[in-house]
């Protein structure tokens, strides 16, 4: 087979990068498609040197894009995860960072009008098959990617681009506590299962022998540590309906302690068998649901009352401010929405060369 040339966008979005297609610029049979992902992303080498990749699973992602086949939606996004050092794509997950460069991409490739001002548009994604609404700055009818706003783990400011998460919570089991129950005791230890933006087991620092400030560093030189969260991991997996998930990259482990502020918490997220070095989005949203909930390990040491709610989720980079919205009190409260604001900055545009070998 010659070498491929496909039209892609590099994208940084949140704390992530990765390239951005449109979903006609890829091959239409699923299995020469994610050949073509891992010839992209350059998978098959641990330092990812044939490809776009850099050796991380914060940036070997990818972003497929599309007109909505979904009423009220404008587009659909479906996120893929290349593997690292071995040939694997996978889609069941979702990025909420690779989703705040959906909306500038969906703009300037013309499946979306851009308003004046600012353009909000309605994204579905795929994977989990939940909405969010997305706002991108506009002036003039043009994607801004400039701006005073900083995300902690990026360099300089950017133009902000808010993610509003409309009904991302049991997208994936069907059910925000997949286990029946909010706390699950798994080989002696206390956890919570959830799925709320994206399937996570939360596991309390202090119940692992742990500080939960530990950098991110510590935690992968801790091997005792890895191979145990990987048992309760593969464990919690099963308990949630998801199957065998050694060759899954959900549920993500996350280890929380107490924050420094009342709605606060401090999160250390897995990728899941590295930790991320800053946070996931989705993962942000799944830890201040489970503060905001009662009965999971972490759980705010006050119930919260009904309404809006600030919520810091804090990471070895600093912190994501999480809004979310509440109803109910006690046993029947639910999470309705959840915001936040992430930036985005196009890196490049242009032709993609994947080679012949990626498809051997």
């Amino acid at each position: 087979m010659e070498t491929l040339t496909l039209p892609c966008v590099l994208m940084r979005a949140g704390t992530s990068r990765g390239p951005f297609f449109l979903r006609d610029w890829l091959p239409a049979d699923e299995a020469l498609r994610d050949r073509a992902l891992i010839g992209a992303i350059g998978a098959a080498d641990q330092l990812q040197l044939d490809g776009v990749g850099g050796g991380s699973t914060l940036t070997s992602k990818v972003a497929i894009v599309s007109r909505s086949q979904q009423p009220g939606c404008d587009v659909d996004y479906l996120f893929a995860q290349v593997g690292v050092g071995e040939c694997s794509v996978d889609t069941r997950p979702n990025c909420g960072n690779m989703l705040s460069g959906v909306g500038p991409f969906a703009i300037e490739q013309g499946l979306v009008e851009a308003q004046d001002g600012e353009t909000t548009l309605r994204v579905y994604n795929v994977n989990t098959r939940s909405r969010i609404d997305v706002t991108v700055q506009t002036p003039g009818r043009r994607v801004s990617y400039e701006g005073d706003i900083g995300i902690d783990g990026v360099a300089g400011t950017a133009a902000p681009i808010r993610l509003n998460f409309l009904d991302a919570w049991g997208a994936v089991t069907g059910s925000v506590f997949p286990t029946g129950q909010r706390i699950d005791l798994i080989e002696g230890i206390e956890v919570s299962c959830i799925d709320a933006a994206m399937p996570l087991m939360l596991v309390r620092a202090a119940d692992l022998g742990l500080t939960g400030g530990e950098t991110p560093a510590e935690l992968d030189a801790n091997r005792p540590l890895l191979l145990r969260l990987e048992r309760l991991r593969l464990a919690a997996g099963r308990q949630m309906g998801l199957g065998d998930v050694s060759n899954s990259v959900i549920p993500k482990p996350v280890i929380v302690s107490p924050g420094d502020e009342p709605h606060s918490i401090r999160s250390r997220y897995f990728t899941p068998k590295r930790c991320h070095a800053s946070h996931a989005v989705t993962g942000a949203i799944g830890v201040a649901t489970a503060l905001a909930l009662p009965g999971t390990v972490a759980s705010a040491e006050q119930p919260l009352a009904e309404g809006r709610h600030a919520i810091a989720v804090l990471h070895p980079q600093g912190r994501i401010q999480v809004e979310v919205s509440l109803s109910g009190q006690g046993s029947e409260a639910r999470v309705e929405r959840a915001a936040l604001l992430r930036t985005a900055r196009k890196i490049l545009q242009g032709q993609l060369q994947i080679p012949p070998y990626a498809f051997a």
